[in-house]
């Protein structure tokens, strides 16, 4: 039986260990607060990111972080990316070499504009051929009440790739795989931008035909940039392109969705974020992937309208104004040249 080993007590990272824990894989989970290790020991449950869902006997979880990561042969990264670097930092001296390193976290890092593999590249070298992006349309809700979800392992290294399939392919857990990091992470990582544009729309009383629109301009911006990079276009009518667009600008579960909904009912950012008391990805995404757009010369009004909203205090409902006053388009015409 391998050793699994869980990075981080949030909500995702309880329900993929649950998933697995089910099919009788014993897991270690890592935490940093020492009272949520014990609690969720002692109750079975993680009462603050995940209540009222059963952890299997299965899973421990424990504060030493030396145990945990101790001859283990995946390593699931289920931290927030902006904190992913420091905690690579704190982990890569207890790693073993061929350790199968698995992420979860979506968005794109402050500072660098990196996405999560090219972090986990930068503190960890050589670590992209074990490096899996396990992503797709999931919220940690309903994998953990075994709804069925499908979701995508994508590795440049086909072999990393099917070993995560298999690890975590379960009755109510469908994986596929896929070999286009670029795509599959922006998608991931942006996709957050356009649930909090979504949800601004919602709280402001406006109509399924402005979410329609939204998500679908979102997808044309999400894949200009992504194919600017290099990603196959084909990726982002996948599960990690259309898929999690759809449930993370729809859901009542996502956070970026209800940062949206709470902005466009007047709400200032501060306030929101310090009331939900999670991270919200697509904030600090939208940050670096304006910084990311201007740098590349591509066209991004949704995000940066976002950017807007979120740093420079812009009225919610005169962003509306100014995306439907832009100068006219055809739908086609050079899209793929970010025009």
């Amino acid at each position: 039986m391998s050793k699994v080993t869980v990075l981080g007590c949030g909500s995702w990272g309880t329900a993929l260990a649950i998933v697995l824990a089910q099919k009788g894989q014993p897991v270690l989970m890592w935490c940093r607060r020492a009272e949520q290790a014990d609690e969720m020991n002692s109750t079975r449950e993680n009462k603050k990111y995940l209540p009222d869902v059963t952890l299997p006997e299965g899973i421990q979880v424990t504060t030493d972080l030396a145990y945990a990561l101790e001859d283990t042969d995946y390593v699931v990264l289920a931290v927030p990316s902006q904190t992913l670097r420091e905690n690579l930092n704190n982990m890569k001296d207890l790693l073993p070499e061929k350790a199968i390193l698995i992420n979860t976290a979506k968005g794109l890092e402050v500072g660098t504009n990196l996405r999560m593999s090219q972090v986990v590249e930068d503190v960890i070298p050589g670590s992209i051929n074990r490096f899996v992006a396990l992503y797709g349309p999931s919220h940690a809700e309903e994998v953990g009440r075994e709804m069925p979800t499908a979701v995508v392992s994508c590795s440049q290294n086909s072999e990393v790739a099917d070993a995560v399939q298999d690890l975590f392919m379960a009755p109510a857990f469908r994986v596929y795989t896929n070999n286009d990091l670029i795509g599959t992470e922006i998608g991931g990582a942006i996709k957050n931008i356009i649930a909090i544009a979504t949800g601004i729309a919602i709280g402001l009383g406006l109509g399924d035909n402005t979410q329609a629109a939204l998500l679908t301009r979102g997808m044309a911006e999400i894949s200009r940039l992504g194919t600017k990079l290099g990603a196959d276009p084909m990726t982002f009518s996948g599960l990690t392109g259309i898929g999690d667009l759809v449930v993370t600008c729809t859901s009542r579960h996502s956070r970026n969705h209800r940062c949206g909904l709470a902005l466009g009912q007047g709400k200032k950012l501060d306030e929101i974020l310090n009331d939900m008391g999670m991270v919200v990805e697509g904030v600090k995404t939208t940050k670096a992937t304006v910084e990311l757009a201007r740098e590349l010369g591509i066209s991004m009004p949704i995000a940066e309208m976002m950017y807007k909203v979120l740093f420079e205090d812009f009225p919610v409902q005169q962003a509306v104004g100014e995306l439907m006053g832009r100068n006219k388009k055809s739908e086609r015409e050079k899209e793929m040249l970010g025009v």
